[in-house]
């Protein structure tokens, strides 16, 4: 790991202070950034993220994902997580935290709202960022890209009802064209992009080429994950400067949420025998969230300036630290991970 990597969070800490302290004093240059949308999907982010994600897509070899089958406790702890547990257990952490435990510190016209944004947050597994975790945990790439577009595919038919039922609403509008384009962005076009560039370098079966990008692409990769944070603070830096003190309880339930699931999930490959590379990125995915499709749906549904809006605006604050401090929880834990009795059960066909 290189010196820049290894302070990585440090870095991410500085990018989030910056970009509140831009959004602050240059605010029309980010409201001119912000304004570059489609569907409330930001192009300068999407574009980010492709630098983000590009990287680690080009290891991937399509023509092996027919062996992703051998993985299939990490996808199914994985989507238990994601489906079964995590918007459920936000909306019971919200509940018990915002609309009852901090209700006398919070403005009570917002109470509803920003419990509907945390819902909203956690209804939304991560898609783009996720990729950036597992390689950090040197995490299986095929399952890690396959559980990502399992969980878009699912995504497209079960926020609205998940978000609608926890919500107490007989019916909530989805921003669709957000979804979609969402996806399209952040998952499709950078998967054909390095697909593209992975077939066209190793035309001749030469695998060179194609180490030396991935090489080159590699810090610009991490350059661009924390150019993306400047932005998205950027966007929201007046509001984070304007409440601390509701962004600090908003940040309690979220903060509950991302490690009680992580852990929950961490654990559960572990009882079945799943390797270590596979858990790592099942954990990730677990405990993550869509925050861009959040945000976006948040806004969509409520207004800009509602507290469902800030909620998600909070879980982006979270997210990168707190799925930092995961990753380093891992990769520490391996060796502890590996001495599992269920682990060192499975056969090493299944473990290679």
């Amino acid at each position: 790991m290189s010196v820049f990597e290894r302070y990585l969070t440090v870095w991410v800490m500085l990018c989030i202070v910056v970009g509140i302290a831009l959004g602050h004093l240059m605010p029309g240059v980010f409201q001119a950034v912000g304004s570059a949308e489609i569907a409330k999907v930001n192009i300068p982010v999407a574009l980010l993220i492709w630098l983000m994600v590009i990287p680690m897509l080009l290891r991937i070899d399509f023509g092996a994902l027919s062996k992703v089958g051998q993985y299939w406790r990490g996808i199914g702890v994985t989507l238990f997580i994601n489906w079964a547990v995590k918007p459920f257990s936000m909306a019971l952490l919200a509940w018990l935290f915002i609309g009852w435990l901090f209700r006398p510190m919070l403005p009570a016209d917002q109470i509803d709202s920003y419990i509907a944004g945390l819902i909203i947050l956690a209804a939304a597994p991560c898609t783009a960022m996720v990729f950036v975790w597992s390689n950090l945990t040197k995490g299986e790439p095929h399952f890690t890209l396959s559980q990502v577009a399992l969980n878009d595919a699912i995504m497209i038919v079960a926020f609205a009802p998940i978000v609608g039922l926890l919500l107490g609403l007989s019916a909530i509008t989805v921003p669709w064209d957000t979804l979609m384009i969402s996806v399209a962005l952040y998952i499709l076009v950078p998967v054909a992009i390095a697909q593209l560039l992975r077939r066209s370098l190793m035309a001749n079966g030469d695998s060179r080429p194609l180490d030396r990008l991935i090489a080159t692409l590699q810090p610009i990769s991490l350059v661009a994950l924390l150019a993306t944070l400047v932005l998205l603070f950027g966007f929201q830096g007046d509001q984070i400067i304007a409440q601390p003190t509701i962004i600090a309880l908003l940040a309690v339930p979220i903060l509950i949420q991302v490690y009680f699931n992580s852990g929950l999930a961490y654990l559960l490959n572990r009882i079945s025998g799943e390797q270590h590379c596979v858990a790592g990125p099942s954990a990730l995915i677990g405990a993550s969230n869509f925050f861009e499709l959040a945000v976006a749906a948040a806004i969509s549904l409520f207004g800009f300036q509602s507290g469902a809006a800030l909620a998600t605006v909070v879980g982006v604050l979270i997210e990168v630290p707190v799925m930092l401090s995961v990753v380093w929880i891992v990769n520490r834990s391996k060796r502890w991970y590996e001495a599992g009795i269920s682990v060192s059960k499975t056969p090493a066909s299944e473990r290679a």
